[in-house]
């Protein structure tokens, strides 16, 4: 199999040049998608390829184009909506939560909205405390949505078709710090299930759950665990709703032990409802307690030795790693 090396920013956007050469429904739309070429460079050049009527840049309000998102998926359309980074997302959710997770329930089934919305997330990058949000865990609590969080090159490039032919409204978290990301990727990569976690790295000792901006430094983890004879299983839940619970169990089923790596803040986050799932579901199999990796319960520092502290890290994940199997 031939394989080609891309970026992480590379893989999305050949997943958008895809969806519209395969559906002439299909159009992107947002701040700077256009002649800028995205803020983060991921629509660069698709405005010279498709045209303007494919490729939409948008007023600088968030509300009006989510909503105007969700009306051209009510008539027929298929947009992808681009939300420049997550915290933008909170001056349209009203339309998100009140419009597009409920119009289906509301109207009686009479209405799907098939609306892809692609949000940049996670810290990093010296943003400091309005651009440096990871929300997905918010998201993730609203019924209606479906919420994806790629951390591949395979899932960059190959969960957005899939989310475009879902009948109902699909969010899909992009980690900022992924971007660079570079790696070897199929010639013919495309569309991918976004139903199920995935098992990165089989393991017997220990299940290191995790995905986004998480997901290479929780890898980074299991091998340094591995040279102190310890065999971390690498859990990439890929999806955050719906969670794939199977998944989680059958891992702590057999390790025994869990940990929790979410960049979100602990308190009310997707790694507590994972811990109860777990404890619900696997309690007797348990040797120790869930134990959670999150961010420090601050708004975010500009400073970078402030945000990396802030951040969960490699040698964390390690050190938590390392107590509980002892």
């Amino acid at each position: 199999m031939s394989t080609i090396k891309i970026t992480y920013r590379e893989a999305m956007r050949e997943a958008i040049r895809d969806a519209l050469r395969r559906d002439s429904r299909v159009f992107l739309m947002g701040e700077d998608v256009g002649r800028y070429g995205g803020c983060f460079a991921v629509s660069k050049g698709l405005l010279q390829e498709f045209g303007p009527e494919r490729i939409r840049d948008t007023p600088l309000s968030e509300s009006a184009f989510v909503g105007a998102g969700i009306g051209a998926a009510m008539g027929g359309m298929r947009p992808i909506v681009e939300i420049m980074t997550v915290n933008f997302s909170l001056l349209a959710l009203d339309q998100i939560l009140n419009n597009a997770a409920t119009i289906l329930h509301m109207s009686g089934g009479q209405f799907n909205i098939p609306l892809v919305i692609r949000l940049t997330t996670g810290g990093g990058r010296q943003l400091a405390a309005q651009h440096s949000h990871s929300l997905e865990g918010w998201y993730a609590h609203i019924p209606g949505l479906k919420v994806l969080t790629p951390a591949t090159l395979e899932d960059a490039r190959g969960m957005l078709w899939t989310a475009l032919e879902d009948p109902d409204p699909v969010l899909i978290f992009e980690n900022a710090l992924l971007y660079n990301l570079e790696g070897e990727l199929a010639e013919d990569a495309g569309p991918v299930d976004i139903d199920r976690a995935a098992v990165r790295r089989p393991g017997r000792d220990v299940s290191l759950i995790t995905y986004g901006g998480s997901y290479y430094k929780t890898l980074a983890a299991a091998e340094q665990l591995a040279g102190d004879g310890v065999e971390a299983e690498v859990i990439d839940l890929r999806t955050l709703r719906p969670l794939d619970t199977a998944t989680i169990l059958a891992s702590v089923s057999k390790t025994r032990r869990a940990v929790i790596i979410d960049e979100g803040w602990r308190t009310g986050g997707i790694s507590a409802e994972i811990s109860a799932r777990i404890m619900e579901g696997a309690f007797y199999d348990l040797d120790a307690p869930v134990a959670r990796i999150g961010s420090a319960e601050v708004p975010m520092p500009y400073a970078k030795h402030l945000e990396q502290a802030a951040l969960p890290q490699t040698e964390t994940i390690v050190d938590m790693a390392r107590r509980m199997v002892a």
